[in-house]
């Protein structure tokens, strides 16, 4: 008899946006993120509607001055997933591009900008 998958987990979304934002495994700040929401078993549903403050919260931890333009684009996947579960697994590219578009209204701030262009993503 088949089963259900299982519900999409908080990590589960954001090891998804780490992946994207960082492929090579590279980033310390990226990494960092990861570990603290290692232990976020609860399904991605039942935190949907405090997403967006946990996410803020963590990362003005991480990068209190918003200088790390990687750890904000991917608080920003990490939030655009925990509403669009459907596209978890999307191109990396079409995600970041909604991700930012919905973050920032399309207009992020020149770092994440200036990131977005070094990695080859249209915004």
């Amino acid at each position: 008899m088949p089963t259900e998958p299982q519900p999409v987990t908080l990590f589960q979304l954001v090891r998804r946006a780490v992946e994207i934002c960082d492929p090579d495994g590279a980033d310390e700040d990226l990494a960092e993120l990861l570990r603290r929401f290692e232990d976020a078993d609860e399904p991605a549903s039942a935190v949907v509607d405090g997403i967006e403050q946990r996410m803020a919260e963590t990362v003005g931890v991480l990068d209190p001055q918003e200088e790390a333009p990687a750890l904000q684009v991917a608080s920003a996947v990490t939030v655009y997933l925990a509403h669009r579960r459907d596209e978890l697994g999307d191109d990396p590219e079409d995600i970041l591009r909604m991700a930012v578009r919905a973050e920032f209204d399309g207009h992020p701030p020149a770092n994440v900008a200036n990131w977005l262009d070094e990695v080859g993503v249209e915004y």
